[in-house]
């Protein structure tokens, strides 16, 4: 009885030790995307005959089960996951092969990204092998011996191994934006932890060069080189992308200040921008919320933001600095390709908004970042 007590002692206590800004922004988006989610697909579903409905509760399940993910990530020390990193990027690897395997991978949007499970749920491996990555090399490159400035060449070369083998499998789907993001993380998980500056050097220019080779050897797929020449020019495939990226721009830029109103918004209502539940998400904010409601999203980010990389700062652990350096990483660049894309600033590459996009692979594994981000603001306290 007197360790039951205990133990619900020390849950409540971190809870309440727990940093408050990260919890209040992440419920607060949270809740924020489920409205938006309702919004997008509501009156759609409805002239169809279809459950208005549909999403909504979907994404209150997602919500629900991913706060209980962030709340179970947060009572095991986070130091404790070194013992099971490897184990973990085991399950990450093989969940990436079997998207490939005819039968058990299914294509959306000409990627080979999703296992389809009973229910009419889906799973999306290259979102939890974000996780593995990231505490995978942070546990590589954490090893230092007394008096090492930094990590040895023979860490970085382990370390950008561990990265490798799930960004090639990722590349075969293929899906090349979540592959930017994780080149994101894993540049700066090699720059925060010391090691010299011609690492990071030659893997911004490798990046560059292996992205022009793919474009130029013809590896990419058609469908993603119109979402590059709709970036560059929102006329050159009028039809599909470029159409897209028109309906995009007209659907934020409608909304004004203030917003068309929650519900309200014709070009949200009449369907015109296509995945706009998922990757487009933003444009309802832009349209209903305007200006105005768009900021607070972004301001609610930005806080997220600038509290990862305080407990970054604060935080002795080398181990626990690299692993919240490279989720603000994540969080930082999906953020910034997700809106820049509906903005047209950043090429299409099909990047789900954190927190206010619906769907359930990408909410779980943002949700159990948050819980390591919890995690290790309460531990180096």
């Amino acid at each position: 009885m007197r360790s039951a007590a205990k133990t619900r002692s020390e849950r409540r206590r971190f809870l309440v030790n727990s940093d408050p800004t990260i919890t209040i922004s992440v419920l607060l988006l949270s809740a924020m995307g489920v409205v938006l989610v309702y919004a997008a697909t509501r009156d759609w579903f409805a002239v169809n005959n279809q459950d208005p409905e549909y999403y909504l509760k979907r994404q209150i399940v997602n919500v629900i089960i991913g706060l209980a993910l962030a709340y179970g990530t947060t009572l095991v020390d986070y130091r404790l996951l070194r013992a099971y990193t490897p184990v973990l990027w085991g399950i990450g690897v093989l969940g990436l092969v079997a998207v490939l395997i005819p039968g058990l991978g299914s294509v959306v949007n000409g990627a080979r990204s999703w296992i389809s499970l009973p229910g009419g749920f889906q799973i999306q491996p290259a979102e939890l092998a974000k996780l593995t990555i990231i505490v995978g090399m942070a546990l590589i490159l954490a090893e230092r011996e007394a008096g090492d400035r930094g990590p040895s060449d023979r860490q970085v070369i382990y370390a950008l191994g561990v990265a490798a083998l799930p960004i090639l499998l990722i590349v075969l789907q293929p899906d090349l934006g979540t592959v930017l993001i994780i080149s994101a993380a894993v540049v700066s998980i090699v720059a925060i932890s010391g090691a010299r500056l011609l690492w990071v050097i030659g893997l911004l220019v490798t990046g560059v060069t292996a992205a022009y080779l793919a474009v130029a050897s013809g590896a990419v797929n058609d469908y993603q080189l119109n979402r590059l020449r709709s970036f560059i020019d929102p006329y050159a495939d009028p039809q599909a992308t470029g159409y897209q990226l028109r309906q995009a721009r007209i659907t934020i830029g409608s909304g004004g200040f203030f917003g068309k109103g929650l519900f309200d918004g014709p070009q949200t209502n009449g369907r015109f921008v296509p995945e706009q539940q998922t990757d487009f998400i933003f444009t309802v904010s832009g349209e209903e919320l305007g200006f105005l409601g768009s900021s607070i999203i972004l301001l609610l980010y930005g806080f997220i933001l600038m509290r990862g990389f305080s407990i970054a700062k604060r935080t002795n652990d080398l181990f626990g600095r690299l692993v919240t350096a490279g989720v603000v990483a994540w969080f930082a660049f999906q953020i910034f390709q997700n809106i820049g894309m509906t903005m047209g600033l950043m090429p299409m590459t099909g990047v789900p908004l954190p927190f206010l996009s619906y769907g359930g692979s990408s909410m779980f594994a943002n949700m159990i970042a948050i819980g390591l981000l919890q995690n290790v603001y309460q531990r180096s306290r």
